[in-house]
């Protein structure tokens, strides 16, 4: 069996060299544990495809034009090769080991993704308090309008099975709702989807902006007039 890593970056040339590095290590580790990793490039201004690059072949470049998160995502997933496909932010902000347990999960389940909104979750570091009050106002509308039962969508470690990559091809979304546009896809076509608890810690260099929880409205309406049109069948 053979596990894709994907990592989606824009211009993540001060993280990305030192988070490939701790993904190889982790792999030399697990010798067992055939991979690939893919960074999927969403067009960066910087030096982030010049450093995948420079670790070929044991990372695989996949570049697009500046479309946004969900884009790079789709891209990434898309090229993949392997039976499961792990989707990880670049920052590692849930380390790359919570792989081991996620493994053992995935044997009963079509996705496993990381929350951390649930018993057992650690936040080393957490965001600031308007950042977290407006992520679970985001999450209830998100349980209302997508994805019910599901207390944290937008944690960037998820495990998915290979015959869920249709969902990706099926995706509309190209900025942050990407991923609850796919669980809401998930549902919808029958996958079966758990949430496990994870150890996560807030980058301070996150990307997030306040503006970006207040969008989750407007792609959840999107999700909605998607499926009106008849674009997810």
């Amino acid at each position: 069996m053979m596990l894709s890593i994907v990592l989606p970056a824009y211009n993540e040339a001060n993280r990305l060299k030192p988070s490939l590095e701790r993904i190889l290590e982790y792999l030399k580790q697990r010798p067992a544990l055939e991979a690939e990793v893919i960074v999927a490039d969403d067009g960066s201004l910087d030096r982030t495809a010049d450093i995948a690059r420079s670790f070929a072949p044991a990372v695989r470049l996949v570049q697009i034009t500046h479309h946004g998160k969900g884009a790079a995502v789709r891209a990434g997933v898309l090229a993949s090769q392997g039976d499961l496909i792990l989707l990880t932010d670049t920052d590692l902000s849930t380390p790359i080991e919570t792989l081991d347990s996620f493994l053992s999960l995935i044997k009963a389940w079509d996705i496993v993704i990381g929350s951390r909104a649930l018993p057992g979750s650690i936040i080393t570091r957490a965001q600031s308090w308007p950042k977290v009050w407006l992520g679970r106002l985001g999450n209830l509308a998100i349980r209302l309008l997508a994805a019910p039962g599901l207390h944290d969508t937008q944690c960037g470690f998820k495990l998915f099975t290979r015959h869920c990559r249709s969902l990706f091809e099926k995706q509309r979304l190209t900025g942050w709702g990407y991923d609850f546009e796919i669980m809401y896809l998930a549902r919808r076509f029958g996958r079966r989807v758990l949430e496990a608890p994870v150890e996560w810690r807030n980058d301070a260099a996150s990307k997030v902006r306040p503006l970006d929880y207040l969008s989750t409205l407007a792609e959840l309406l999107a999700i909605q007039w998607n499926n009106f049109r008849g674009l997810y069948r």
